[in-house]
C-alpha cells in the first residue's frame, strides 16, 4: 500500500467560515444575523478567502521537497521527441547530372489561414544520382528442364539492338530477369522504360500481372526486399506494351549474381500461393525489345525540427560558473555536431556537452545544457571541507566569444502528421518539382511534464541505472528508446527460471519488443512491416545501452515476440432495421482491437505475454455491441499473418511465455 502524504493543514474555504461563525456568539453577543447579506459575514468570508491562499500554498510545500529530492538524484524534464517520416523528393524531370539535396533542407505541411505550417529539416546529404546499367540476367529453366542464368549485353538492348525473352518459354513460378547496377540506387524512384514486343506476355490480366519488383539488400538472411510500385506507375499492361516502370527503391547492397557482384533489381513470376485475387499466369513468356534507365527523384528521412546556426551567446567574463541563455527552446536532443565552440584570438575551441561537472577537472572544457529553459551553465568553482576552492571544468578566458555551434528546436506530438500531408519545399533545390511523405510521420513526443516526472522518480530510484531485475531492464530499456524517435515501444523482460525439467542458462534474460505503429488500433498488416524491428538500430542501440548497466553474469538476448496469428469467424443475428454495415464495422473494430498486442487485451495496454485465448474471451469482448441481437456462433482459427480463418476452428490458442496475440483478418456473417 503506498504512504499516503498527509496535508499540512486541511480546512478549506468553508471550513474556516464555518468555524468564524461559531465563535461571534462568544465575542458579539448583540451579532445575530450571519446570512451571507449581513457586511460582517462577507468580511469573514474575505478573510477566510485569503486564509485558504495561504493553507493551499502551505500544503504545495511537499510538492517542492519532493521536487528539490528529483534535483538531488539528477533528473531533469525530458526534451520533446520530433517526429521522423520519410519524405520523396521528385525531379522535375529525369537529369544526367547528379542531383544533390542538402543537410538542413525545409520541408513543410500547407499553410493555412488558421493552422502555421509544421516544417522538417532533412537529416543529411542525399544525391539523386542517374542510375548506371551494367548488365541484364535471366533466371530461367532451360530446354534440359533445369535453372540457368542467361546473360545479356544491355548495351545492345539499350540501344535496341537485339530483342530477349525476359522469362522461360512457358514461365515457371520462380523465374527472374535482373537488372544489375554499378552505382547504389538506394531509396531512389527508378524508371525502367520497357519497349515491350506486344506478341509476347499473352494469358495475364493485364491489370494483375503475377509480378514481383525486388531489390537485393546485400544480406544472406534476407536478401530481397519488395520495391513499391504506385498505382499507375507500371503502364507495360504486364510487359504486354511499350511501358514505364515507376519503382520506390527500398536500402540496396551489392549481391552475387551469376558471379557478378552487383546492385540487382528483379522481377520475379509470383507462385500461385503469392497470388491474389484476378491474378493469372502467362502463357508465353513476355519479350523486351528496348529498356532505359532513369533517376526521378529519392526518399530522405526528415525530423520535425527547424536549425539554428552560429547562435552568439555573449563573451567570457573570466568567472566560474557562467551562464548564458540559447534564445529558442525547447531544444532537442544534441548531434555530435551540435555543441559550443569558444574563440579565443584566432583559436576555436569545441567544448564537450556533460550530464553534470561532478566528474570533471579544471582542464575539462565543458557545459550543461537544460533542453527546456534554454540554460547554458559552465563549471562553478566549490569550496572544499578543507578550504580550497576546487573547479569543475574549465573557465573561458575574459572576452573569449561564445557561440553555439547550431542546435534543433521542435518536436512534439503535432509532428505526428498523416500520409501527403508533407507537401510544401521551403528550401528551393534546383529541378526539384514536389515533395511528398508517402507515410506517416511517427515518433514525436511532447516534452515531459513535472506530474509525469514524479511518475519516473521511483523507478529511476530503484534501478539507479542499473538493470538487475525485470522492471529495470523493461524501464531502462524505454528510456533508451524513448529519445531515440522510433516511437514508443512495449517492453517486455522475460527471465526464465531454471528446474530440473528444463535446460535454461542460468542468468539468460530475454527483452521482448514490440514496435509502435501509427494506428494500432486498425488491422495490422505484417507485409508493409508494420510489426518488424529494425534490428540493425534498435538491436544495437539497446544491446549498447543494457550491457552497460546489466550484471556481468547475465546473458541479453533482444527480439521479437512470438506472434499468434488468430483469425475469427462471427455469425450475428443483428436487430431488425440495423445498418449491417455500421454493426459489423463496430464487430471487426472490437476484435482488431482486443486481439492486440499493443493495445489489446482486457486492460488495453496490449495482450497479456504468454496469456492463453479461449473462445469465452471472445465473447466477452463483444458483448453489448449496438445493433447486434444476439451471437449466433464463434469460431476460433489459427491462421498466418495477414490471412484470414484456414483450417479447422479451435476451442483455445495456447501461448508460450514469450509469445502474444495478434490479429489475422476476421469474419463477420450475418444470419
Amino acid at each position: 500500500m503506498p504512504l499516503a502524504a498527509p496535508k499540512l493543514d486541511d480546512r478549506h474555504f468553508q471550513d474556516i467560515v464555518d468555524e468564524a461563525k461559531k465563535r461571534i456568539p462568544y465575542y458579539i453577543e448583540e451579532w445575530t444575523d450571519h446570512n451571507v447579506s449581513d457586511p460582517g459575514v462577507t468580511m469573514i468570508e474575505l478573510f477566510a478567502w485569503m486564509t485558504d491562499t495561504i493553507l493551499y500554498r502551505l500544503n504545495q510545500v511537499p510538492d517542492l521537497h519532493y521536487v528539490k529530492f528529483m534535483e538531488l538524484l539528477g533528473m531533469n524534464l525530458r526534451e520533446p521527441v520530433p517526429a521522423r517520416a520519410l519524405v520523396t523528393f521528385w525531379l522535375s524531370s529525369p537529369q544526367d547530372m547528379p542531383v544533390s539535396i542538402p543537410e538542413g533542407t525545409e520541408v513543410s505541411s500547407t499553410q493555412t489561414e488558421t493552422e502555421p505550417s509544421i516544417i522538417f529539416t532533412t537529416d543529411d546529404n542525399f544525391v539523386i544520382r542517374p542510375p548506371r546499367l551494367k548488365t541484364i540476367q535471366a533466371y530461367i529453366v532451360n530446354e534440359d528442364n533445369e535453372r540457368e542464368y542467361r546473360s545479356f549485353d544491355a548495351n545492345q538492348i539499350i540501344k535496341g539492338l537485339e530483342t530477349i525473352e525476359t522469362f522461360s518459354p512457358v514461365p515457371r513460378e520462380g523465374d527472374a530477369f535482373y537488372f544489375g547496377f554499378d552505382n547504389d540506387m538506394s531509396n531512389h524512384i527508378l524508371g525502367l522504360n520497357l519497349d515491350c514486343d506486344p506478341t509476347g506476355g499473352a494469358g495475364v490480366d493485364p491489370t494483375r500481372p503475377p509480378y514481383i519488383w525486388e531489390a537485393s539488400t546485400g544480406s544472406q538472411e534476407r536478401p530481397w526486399q519488395p520495391c513499391e510500385v504506385d498505382l499507375g506507375e507500371d503502364t507495360t499492361k504486364g510487359l504486354n506494351v511499350t511501358g514505364r516502370v515507376r519503382m520506390h527503391v527500398p536500402s540496396m547492397g551489392r549481391y552475387g549474381v551469376n558471379n557478378e557482384n552487383l546492385y540487382w533489381i528483379r522481377v520475379r513470376l509470383l507462385h500461385q500461393d503469392e497470388y491474389t485475387p484476378r491474378m493469372r499466369p502467362y502463357r508465353t513468356t513476355p519479350r523486351l525489345r528496348q529498356v532505359a534507365t532513369q533517376s526521378w527523384g529519392g526518399a530522405i528521412t526528415v525530423t520535425h525540427s527547424q536549425l539554428i546556426k552560429k547562435e552568439f551567446l555573449g563573451q567570457s567574463d573570466g568567472s566560474p560558473g557562467q551562464k548564458f541563455q540559447l534564445q529558442v527552446t525547447p531544444i532537442l536532443r544534441r548531434r555530435p555536431n551540435e555543441t559550443l565552440i569558444v574563440q579565443v584570438g584566432d583559436e576555436i575551441q569545441t567544448w564537450k556537452e556533460v550530464a553534470n561537472f561532478s566528474e570533471s577537472s579544471r582542464e575539462d572544457r565543458c557545459f550543461t545544457l537544460d533542453s527546456i529553459t534554454g540554460d547554458l551553465r559552465l563549471g562553478p568553482s566549490i569550496r572544499q571541507p578543507d578550504g580550497n576552492m576546487r573547479q569543475y571544468g574549465a573557465i573561458p578566458p575574459r572576452g573569449a566569444q561564445v557561440v553555439f555551434q547550431r542546435y534543433r528546436f521542435g518536436g512534439g506530438l503535432e509532428g505526428n502528421v498523416q500520409a501527403h500531408i508533407i507537401n510544401t519545399l521551403k528550401t528551393a533545390i534546383p529541378f526539384i518539382d514536389h515533395v511528398v511523405n508517402r507515410q506517416p510521420a511517427v515518433g514525436g513526443l511532447d516534452a515531459e511534464s513535472m506530474e509525469a516526472a514524479k511518475m519516473r522518480a521511483p523507478a529511476l530510484l530503484r534501478s539507479r541505472d542499473r538493470a538487475v531485475t525485470e522492471a529495470d531492464f523493461e524501464f531502462l530499456a524505454q528510456e533508451a528508446l524513448r529519445n531515440t524517435g522510433w516511437g514508443q515501444y512495449r517492453v517486455h523482460c522475460l527471465q526464465p527460471v531454471p528446474s530440473r525439467e528444463s535446460r535454461i542458462i542460468p542468468g539468460q534474460v530475454y527483452l521482448l519488443i514490440v514496435p509502435h505503429i501509427q494506428d494500432p488500433e486498425q488491422r495490422l498488416r505484417p507485409t508493409a512491416g508494420q510489426l518488424q524491428l529494425n534490428q540493425d538500430d534498435v538491436y544495437q542501440h539497446l544491446s549498447n545501452y543494457l550491457n552497460q548497466r546489466r550484471l556481468l553474469t547475465i546473458r541479453l538476448d533482444i527480439r521479437e515476440p512470438v506472434y499468434y496469428w488468430v483469425s475469427v469467424r462471427v455469425s450475428i443475428k443483428a436487430v431488425p432495421g440495423a445498418n449491417h454495415a455500421q454493426v459489423e464495422s463496430t464487430v471487426l473494430n472490437r476484435l482488431y482491437a482486443y486481439l492486440n498486442p499493443l493495445i489489446g487485451g482486457r486492460s488495453g495496454d496490449g495482450w497479456p505475454f504468454g496469456r492463453d485465448l479461449v473462445i469465452s474471451d471472445l465473447h466477452q469482448s463483444l458483448q453489448a455491441v449496438p445493433g447486434v441481437q444476439f451471437i449466433r456462433n464463434i469460431e476460433m482459427f489459427i491462421t498466418a499473418a495477414g490471412e484470414g480463418p484456414r483450417g479447422d476452428p479451435v476451442e483455445s490458442v495456447d501461448v508460450v511465455g514469450h509469445g502474444v496475440i495478434a490479429s489475422g483478418v476476421h469474419e463477420v456473417v450475418f444470419s
